[in-house]
């Protein structure tokens, strides 16, 4: 007897619907997985045996055979174990084929009948919805995944049993709590961090607020113990929410790598990560056999930080070159090729000599020679994507002891999402988001100066002798600057502000 049950797989970031075919039939008694079945899939069947056996589901000396379709996709994962399972009881007239029609199942089981949490549950019932899939039958651990999909309604089992009671009678398992209950998440507040806890460094602090505001890149330079760490990791608490788009995507990202089972709730906020600087090439944009995303598609949509930049190797560091302009990243292996999204704010920070005090020569002691083999571990092409070059100067006794009030996270953030609801009307109608997202066309649109403006850029062009990705940095960070001071054009006070946001790197770097 034949039966046909609905599942799922990912591929990068990209889901398929997987018929998964089971045909019981007289022969001699055999259990194969045809279908391109990866290592984890082809194990599946010892999974099954053993897990109907302990819920009392003897399973007949026949040839079973499963197929799953389309058969030329690879399939990797413990997800099929669940429809297998429903497959064979199906084929062999336990269950009536009308009762597991058109329900997405996924899942993995144990030896003793339990069902146990999947990757990749979100981005699969996405898929499933857009395919008129109405409801989907998963571990109790991934039901609320399921339900984020307002489309599909998500039912959870705890075991096989459970799961059989379900499709018999699909109102003994209550629907999980609406989505809502996922969106709103409490900001982390373990650590309790704010802008206000720094003192001084206002320069710090306005080119962090630029960043933002415009989803620029960052760069900070200076001695250590300048602050420059304590800013970077205070830069989220100024960014805008995720939105509900955003917030999908971000989770579908997390889902995939098994991630969001642990933080139990959408992610709402943006991602920050902080990878040391030891992380290999394949760990910072994805790889493997096969293809994950890595560190910077988990940061996808937040803030990449990267403290120490010249500690990472040179050449993991150029891995970064072409995510920086595509805000993507696609990494190719034997299997096939995936693309991850790549689209963050990416946050440096470095001393700028092996001792940190360079051009204090009272403190320095490195030679010229070893200041700039130490400076030259950050690539040209990399200096040249960010957008903001700052110095950390170091702190004397009275900024650190002063007791005026500081400006706090809420306040700068209002200004922030203020200038992004400006860039919000002037992108209406088209793909970017931010001020940093324009291409060379939309900066000619978007950033046009007056005939004073033109003849200032004309002379700090030459003067500079900038590139023409640096110049067109420049505009976008003005364009950032005038959003937040509220202007609609840009006048030569932005231009001269973003200009000193490339003055730090022409310090050190020459």
């Amino acid at each position: 007897m034949l039966s046909t049950m609905i599942s799922g797989a990912v591929y990068g970031v990209q889901s398929h619907l997987i018929q998964v075919e089971v045909d019981v039939s007289q022969g001699l008694p055999c259990f194969q997985i045809v279908g391109l079945p990866g290592s984890e899939v082809r194990e599946a069947r010892e999974r099954v045996k053993v897990a109907l056996k302990n819920v009392g589901v003897k399973l007949p000396p026949m040839c079973i055979n499963v197929n799953l379709s389309p058969a030329d996709l690879p399939k990797n994962g413990t997800m099929f174990d669940l429809p297998v399972a429903v497959g064979i009881m199906t084929a062999l007239g336990k269950l009536a084929k009308e009762e597991s029609e058109g329900i997405l199942l996924l899942g993995e089981l144990g030896l003793s009948g339990e069902l146990k949490p999947v990757k990749g549950v979100l981005p699969i019932a996405r898929e499933a919805a857009a395919r008129g899939i109405k409801r989907c039958l998963v571990p109790i651990e991934n039901a609320w995944e399921g339900a984020l999909v307002r489309e599909i309604e998500s039912f959870g089992a705890a075991n096989v049993q459970e799961a059989v009671a379900f499709l018999r009678d699909k109102e003994r398992k209550k629907v999980v709590p609406d989505v809502q209950e996922y969106v709103v998440v409490p900001p982390d507040t373990e650590e309790n961090l704010d802008f206000s806890d720094i003192n001084g460094q206002s320069v710090l602090k306005r080119a962090a607020e630029v960043a933002a505001a415009g989803f620029h890149n960052l760069l900070i330079i200076g001695a250590p113990g300048s602050g420059k760490t304590m800013l970077a990791r205070r830069i989220p608490t100024i960014l805008p929410p995720l939105s509900l788009e955003e917030s999908m995507e971000v989770s579908t990202i997390y889902s995939i790598c098994g991630l969001l089972q642990s933080a139990g709730s959408l992610k709402t906020t943006r991602p920050f990560l902080h990878p040391h600087h030891t992380i290999t090439g394949r760990a910072l944009a994805g790889g493997g056999r096969i293809p994950m995303p890595g560190v910077i598609s988990l940061a996808h949509r937040g803030v990449l930080f990267l403290d120490e930049l010249p500690e990472f190797k040179r050449e993991t560091l150029d891995i970064l070159r072409q995510p920086l302009e595509d805000r993507q990243v696609q990494i190719a292996r034997s299997v096939g090729s995936q693309c991850y999204p790549a689209d963050f704010m990416l946050v440096g920070a470095m001393n700028p000599c092996p001792c940190g005090f360079y051009p204090d020569r009272e403190k320095c002691r490195c030679t010229p020679y070893e200041v700039k083999r130490y400076l030259n571990r950050v690539s040209g092409p990399i200096l040249d994507r960010m957008d903001i070059c700052v110095e950390a100067l170091p702190m004397g006794f009275s900024d650190i002891t002063a007791q005026g009030k500081e400006e706090n996270s809420k306040t700068v953030r209002e200004r922030v999402m203020a200038a992004r609801q400006r860039q919000e009307s002037r992108f209406a109608g088209t793909k970017l988001r931010f001020n940093a997202d324009m291409g060379p066309k939309e900066v000619e649109r978007f950033c046009r100066l007056g005939q004073g403006e033109l003849r200032y850029m004309e002379r700090m062009f030459s003067c500079m002798q900038l590139t023409a990705r640096a110049y067109h940095r420049i505009l976008k960070v003005a364009r950032t600057i005038a959003d937040l001071a509220g202007s609609d054009r840009i006048e030569e006070i932005h231009l001269a502000e973003a200009i000193c946001y490339r003055q730090s790197d022409r310090k050190f770097w020459q």
